[in-house]
Parts: C-alpha cells; sequence; structure tokens
C-alpha cells in the first residue's frame, strides 16, 4: 500500500476526464483499507471504484481511495442454486462472465454494464427488465466512522430504481466491501421480453436462449447502441428515466402521441428519459469535444479532451430544456463531484 502525490484520475474514470488528485492510494484488502481511513492526516477522503458512474468537475485536494479488493468465491450451493460472493473491486462484466461460465444464471441480462462490483448495490444497477435486486442476498461494508464490518441483508438496503440505502441514509457512510449473490444451477429463469432480446435472438438465430445465448444478445444490443469507454468516454446513462403521473402523461399525450411509458403502478407510469431528450433536439448534438451519443440520447460523451464542468452544464441545459417542454424534471444518474 502506496500512498501518491498528484496523480491523474483520467484512468479511474469512465469518462476519461483528467482531474488530478493531490494523494492517491489503491486498496487490496480490507485492514488496507481500515488503516487508510483511520489516517487523521488525510480528513477529506473520495471513495472510487470503477469509475463509471461518476463525473469530475475538478482536482481533488484531499486522499481519493481506489477500491480494488478482489476475489469471487463460493459460499453455499446445493443441486438447484449456489451463493457467491464477490469482492468490491471485481470488474461487473467480468463478474457477469465468470458467473455464465460456470453455469450460473440470473445475471446475464445484466451483461457489460459497466463499473465495479462494489458499487452495483448502490445504483441498484438494471438492464433488460432484471435489477441487481433480483439476485442480491447480501453484502457487506465497513462503516466509515466506527471501521467496523457490517453486513447489510436485502432488505436493509431499500432497493428501488437505481437507488438503495447507500444513496440516501447510509451515503459516504459506509464502503461496500464485498456482494453476495443468490444464483441459478439449473431450471434458469430466463428474461426475454424486455427490449430488443427476443429480436436479437432471433436474428442471431437462437430458438432456444440459454444464459450465454442472452448474454450474447444484451452485448449485441449495447455495442450498437452505446459507445466503449475506452473508446469514447462515458458513463452510461447519464439519466434516470422520470416517473410521472398518469394524469400528466394522459396531458402530454394530446400533443406526443407517441410518447412511450410503463406502468409502475395504478397512478404512476415511467417515461425513457432518452426519448424527452432526442425530441428536445440533443440526440448526437455536438458541442466541440463534448455532446449527446448519436445513437442514445442518454449517454452524454467527451469526445478526447473535455473537462466535466463542460460536461455538466450541458445535462443541466438538457434538464431546463426537457422541463421546459414537457414539464418533466429528469435527474442525474451519475454522481457529480
Amino acid at each position: 500500500m502506496q500512498i501518491r502525490d498528484n496523480i491523474s484520475l483520467k484512468p479511474y474514470n469512465t469518462f476519461g476526464i483528467d482531474v488530478k488528485a493531490k494523494h492517491f492510494v489503491s486498496i487490496n484488502n480490507i485492514e488496507d483499507l481500515k488503516d487508510i481511513l483511520n489516517l487523521s492526516e488525510y480528513p477529506e477522503k473520495l471513495i472510487i471504484g470503477g469509475g463509471s458512474n461518476i463525473l469530475l468537475t475538478q482536482d481533488f485536494k484531499g486522499l481519493v481511495v481506489h477500491i480494488n479488493i478482489k476475489g469471487i468465491n463460493i459460499v453455499s450451493e446445493d443441486e438447484d442454486s449456489v451463493i457467491i460472493k464477490a469482492n468490491a473491486g471485481e470488474n461487473w462484466h467480468e463478474f457477469v462472465l465468470y458467473c455464465i461460465n460456470k453455469g450460473y444464471g440470473g445475471v446475464e441480462n445484466l451483461s457489460l454494464i459497466p463499473g465495479n462490483v462494489g458499487t452495483a448495490p448502490i445504483q441498484n444497477i438494471g438492464a433488460y427488465g432484471v435489477e441487481l435486486k433480483d439476485t442480491f442476498v447480501s453484502c457487506e461494508a465497513i462503516s466509515i466512522e466506527s471501521l467496523s464490518l457490517q453486513s447489510f441483508a436485502k432488505t436493509d438496503c431499500n432497493f428501488d430504481y437505481r437507488n438503495s440505502i447507500f444513496k440516501q441514509e447510509a451515503k459516504n457512510k459506509y464502503i461496500i466491501t464485498s456482494v453476495n449473490f443468490k444464483l441459478t444451477k439449473k431450471n434458469h429463469k430466463l428474461n426475454i421480453n424486455y427490449g430488443a432480446i427476443s429480436s436479437e435472438l432471433e436474428a442471431m438465430q437462437i430458438s432456444h436462449p440459454t444464459i450465454k445465448t442472452i448474454s450474447e444478445a444484451v452485448i449485441n444490443i449495447r455495442q450498437s447502441k452505446l459507445p466503449n469507454p475506452k473508446e469514447i468516454g462515458n458513463s452510461g446513462s447519464f439519466f434516470k428515466n422520470p416517473v410521472i403521473s398518469k394524469t400528466h402523461y394522459n396531458t402530454l399525450i394530446k400533443n406526443f402521441e407517441e410518447l412511450p411509458c410503463y406502468r409502475v403502478s395504478d397512478d404512476l407510469v415511467k417515461v425513457p428519459a432518452g426519448w424527452l431528450i432526442e425530441k428536445a433536439g440533443f440526440k448526437g448534438k455536438r458541442f466541440g469535444d463534448y455532446g449527446v451519443h448519436k445513437k442514445q440520447a442518454l449517454v452524454l460523451v467527451n469526445y478526447g479532451n473535455a473537462n466535466g464542468t463542460d460536461i455538466l452544464n450541458l445535462s443541466r441545459l438538457i434538464q431546463k430544456t426537457v422541463k421546459r417542454l414537457f414539464d418533466i424534471s429528469i435527474e442525474a444518474e451519475v454522481n457529480i463531484l
């Protein structure tokens, strides 16, 4: 464990924003993490994982702590299922591929989501009809104040759409160190009825899908729509899909008949933020070195040397325009620092 000074954070955020950390350390085990948290000479600390859900707008004058704790282990299993423990520093997509190669089902629809395992519960990541909470059993997290290792069961986490206790009352109070998942070994519950999965499987000439072919279909769809952060800086979906009242929706479709929606409850529907942003004229719009992706309006991109403030100002302009046109507030999914 070595604390280094004046380190560029460009390799540690998928937007590829080149800001500097005055101090930086990469952590490979829980004991080192406790030691670092206990250092009083660095009162200001920023915890980062895969860097896929942050927009950095300025240099950080404190200590950046990069969680890089690796390891995947079987906790228990029977004929039908397995409980598997993945440490926080494991890359999410590589973990999904590991599960698929072992024949473990439940996370295949979450293929190619950027980021690490440790930050996945914070966001309750989801895609194509599946959310992290569907396979989540528990997680362990270090209390930043007491340095004790605590366990959070699913019921403790208050999971909701792109939300959890770690984004609400427990925000900045814990660092997740590992996550336990319950996955199926046979009789997998295949989810192919959301988005374009069925049509993609048909294009692949797959009539009897498996967890592997579903993963491949999801990867194909995501690669066709979303830019690779290694090629174009981005954080995936920048905005959440807003939930509005049915009354509001019924008013909107008088002027926007094609506005899609998804039922949330008897009184609420979810509308696609990407549709709203595209309708507002931002899809594919470029402003020098940054802009909105040409294939997916939810994705803001850094074409090379943009700074975080540029992208933040663009996001605010999009929010303001959507609010003016549709009277809908869209919320950033990305943490802005």
